[in-house]
């Protein structure tokens, strides 16, 4: 604020004492000024759209199987007790000659025939069964927001091109925060489903609205991809962040406590997007293309293929990895967040990379050399997810 009060116009001063009020909104205006502090605005929003995203992987499948088998658990953590208790092996004599009628000398018991044993491998073999049914459901639920960002994009980016960035990207984060407070309360598939499928609708709205007001704030090349790199820098932060987070608070804290955190987050950030980007409609001055232009471009055609190569098999982890370590592995659930780890570092690495190398090299040069070795994840995965 110092720093502001020794800028302030001289006169401005000539005209009466400078106050704290208008050194605060000359402060405040020039905030609103500096595309620095836009680009931390999109980078937050990518950043906790994502960690939305991801913090769900390792919560959904063991929840949803608590939910749907209430009891499954608790009689698997009973019997497992007795699977490690050793045989033991007890000698009777008889006391009587009656007693030998029913009871031979040196009879042996082995309490490796208790039933209780065998209700262990059934329920064993039946919770494998039951994982293996709700896969399904859980693949479904994640692809439910791929799903509908798939169909809102389309429509997203021809309203941004009407009404300007700053209302979108405050929708985007209004539903963000309504999605995150239903996974925080939600107790059945299908309201959780409805979150999950809401989140594309934000997600929608704040990655294209995002990236819009980027393009727009730096229109050189190498400020754009520089910019752009460190949009998704948070971006992957947030993928980074999201499954130990997730899988942590909800083995020691609760189901609710990550998402709780993160619309607390949001809430910050929505009041950071109208005190900065002061949401107005704004109509942008230069011509739209048409979605069947866009679709006709061989570039975009291409661009758009490599993106749903490099999305697929991590698309395919998120739901089968955590149910196969639960069934295989016995895993935890905060076990289940860090083996995610690997891939979401890789992904920080690729953003911050791929930005600078594809000015220096070439757009389309670097984007045949990254499509070729599978490193491309860390900058493309923000447009399917």
């Amino acid at each position: 604020m110092l720093r502001f009060a020794l800028k302030f116009p001289l006169s401005r001063m000539a005209e009466g004492p400078v106050t704290l009020g208008a050194l605060y909104r000359l402060w405040l205006q020039r905030c609103r000024e500096s595309r620095k502090l836009v680009l931390v605005v999109v980078a937050i929003a990518l950043l906790l759209d994502n960690m939305l995203l991801t913090t769900v992987v390792p919560i959904i499948p063991e929840f949803l199987y608590e939910i749907e088998h209430p009891q499954a658990q608790q009689q698997l953590s009973k019997i497992e007790h007795h699977k490690y208790v050793p045989p033991s092996t007890t000698t009777l004599a008889p006391h009587s000659a009656t007693d030998t009628i029913f009871f031979d000398l040196n009879t042996t018991i082995d309490n490796t025939s208790n039933p209780e044993n065998m209700s262990l491998e059934e329920l064993e073999h039946q919770r494998h069964k039951d994982l293996q049914e709700e896969s399904v459901s859980v693949g479904l639920m994640f692809a439910s927001k791929a799903f509908v960002q798939l169909v809102a994009n389309p429509f997203v980016g021809p309203l941004t091109h009407r009404i300007g960035y700053s209302i979108p990207m405050l929708l985007g984060f209004f539903i963000m925060f309504l999605s995150t407070i239903i996974f925080a309360f939600g107790r059945t598939y299908t309201v959780l489903f409805a979150a999950r499928a809401l989140q594309g609708i934000g997600s929608s709205f704040s990655s294209v609205a995002g990236m819009g007001m980027l393009a727009d704030k730096y229109p050189d090349d190498k400020e754009r991809g520089n910019a752009m790199g460190f949009a998704l820098g948070g971006l992957a932060l947030g993928v980074l962040i999201g499954p130990p987070f997730g899988g942590f608070m909800y083995e020691f804290v609760s189901k609710s406590a990550p998402f709780i955190v993160l619309a607390a987050l949001a809430l910050l950030d929505g009041m950071l997007q109208l005190l900065l980007l002061q949401p107005a409609i704004v109509k942008q001055e230069t011509e739209n293309s048409s979605l069947g232009e866009l679709i006709r471009d061989p570039y975009i055609l291409i661009a758009a293929g490599a993106i749903t190569f490099a999305n697929t098999g991590i698309a395919m982890l998120e739901p089968s990895l955590p149910i196969w370590m639960m069934d295989r592995m016995g895993s935890g659930k905060w076990e289940q967040g860090v083996a995610f780890l690997p891939a979401s570092i890789s992904y920080l690495i690729g953003t911050n990379l791929f930005g600078p190398l594809g000015h220096k090299m070439g757009s389309q040069k670097n984007a045949e050399n990254v499509d070729t070795s599978r490193s491309d994840y860390g900058e493309m995965r923000y447009d399917l997810n």
